[in-house]
């Protein structure tokens, strides 16, 4: 007989403590649409539960909490003209993203490690954010051509000055005393003692309160990086355009602006166009609902119409030869109104409902 294959999210409540954990660690626990089901019918179980208080999401292994999601399955479905199908996984991630910020009982996510992408996802919008000196937490998604999504830019448009545009369109990695400044996490708790942190949660010793238990593992980290950068970043970055920001960062004196302009020179011009925009038009809606909203509009119509997201999954997951040939090539060459374009897009099935509204 060969051994059952391990399940992909291991689910299990003891003590009060309803457990989530990703299990699989050799794909640094990349979403697939199975795991998001899977997440799902947990968390619809323990909503009316009163065996279970709190809920705590952590990763397997010790690379990270999850690296995003299911990109090589993305590249397939919009390469084989099948964007209706990634439709399906980014309704059913974005539910997802707002049944965490919206669960009624406490849910506490430990971004220990790699967090980026879709973990951001499921880490970024819970009541309770851990970090620790392994994370390392980033919206990576303009290096494959694409533009953040699963509410980060609700997550960015809320960052201190204009670090919503710098790491949106950058894909920069947060540490965790940057996360914590840029309101990506609420609590540094050292990795040593998260076996301890899920004892406490889990045994409930007084004080009975999950922030209370937290705030006994809370450290001070380091002073943020991203900080000591405001001068220059909230200047370049509040340029009005991509093409203008590189010309404000090209304008700099420290070697870091113009480490950031070349960078920028090397990514879609369609992602950076359209990620600016989003950002930025996050900032005046209601609240993460609107931003999902926005973003699955942006994201299908990435899908269905730009050549940019395949490429780039191409160049970067794929073929791994790091040389994507972005269409348009280069910033001076977008089209005017491109970003307007893609967020007037409507898919053909809403993100909340059925294709008919109901």
């Amino acid at each position: 007989m060969t051994d059952a294959p391990e399940p992909t999210v291991l689910v299990r409540a003891r003590g009060g403590l309803g457990r989530l954990t990703l299990n699989r660690p050799r794909a640094l626990n990349a979403l697939d649409l199975d795991m998001i089901h899977q997440l799902h019918a947990a968390l619809d179980a323990w909503e009316h539960d009163t065996e279970v208080d709190v809920v705590l999401l952590d990763g397997a292994g010790e690379r990270g909490l999850c690296a995003g999601g299911d990109v090589r399955g993305l590249a397939e479905q919009v390469t084989s003209a099948r964007p209706e199908d990634a439709g399906i996984f980014f309704r059913d991630e974005y539910a997802l993203n707002v049944r965490i910020a919206e669960y009624p009982k406490p849910f506490v996510a430990l971004a220990d490690g790699i967090t980026m992408g879709g973990g951001i996802g499921v880490a970024g919008h819970a009541a309770i954010r851990i970090v620790t000196e392994r994370s390392q937490l980033a919206m990576p998604e303009t290096r494959i051509g694409f533009t953040p999504d699963v509410g980060g830019t609700w997550l960015l448009a809320h960052a201190p000055g204009r670090l919503g545009e710098y790491l949106g369109l950058t894909g920069a990695v947060m540490d965790a005393s940057d996360a914590l400044y840029a309101g990506f996490a609420d609590h540094f708790v050292p990795s040593a003692h998260l076996d301890g942190l899920r004892d406490a949660l889990e045994t409930r010793a007084d004080p009975s309160s999950p922030t209370e238990l937290v705030l006994l593992f809370d450290e001070t980290p380091p002073p943020s990086k991203l900080e000591r950068a405001r001068a220059w970043i909230d200047d370049a970055f509040a340029g009005d355009t991509v093409a203008d920001i590189v010309e404000r960062l090209r304008a700099r004196p420290e070697p870091e602006a113009s480490a950031t302009a070349d960078l920028l020179g090397e990514l879609s011009p369609t992602g950076l166009a359209v990620t600016l925009a989003s950002v930025r038009r996050s900032r005046d809606l209601p609240g993460l609902r609107d931003a999902l909203e926005q973003e699955y509009g942006l994201v299908m119509w990435f899908a269905s119409t730009q050549p940019d997201l395949p490429e780039g999954i191409r160049a970067q997951v794929i073929d791994k030869d790091r040389s994507p040939k972005w269409q348009p090539a280069t910033i001076a060459d977008l089209p005017s109104g491109l970003a307007s374009s893609a967020l007037t897009h409507r898919p053909g099935v809403p993100l909340w409902g059925s294709p008919s509204g109901d």
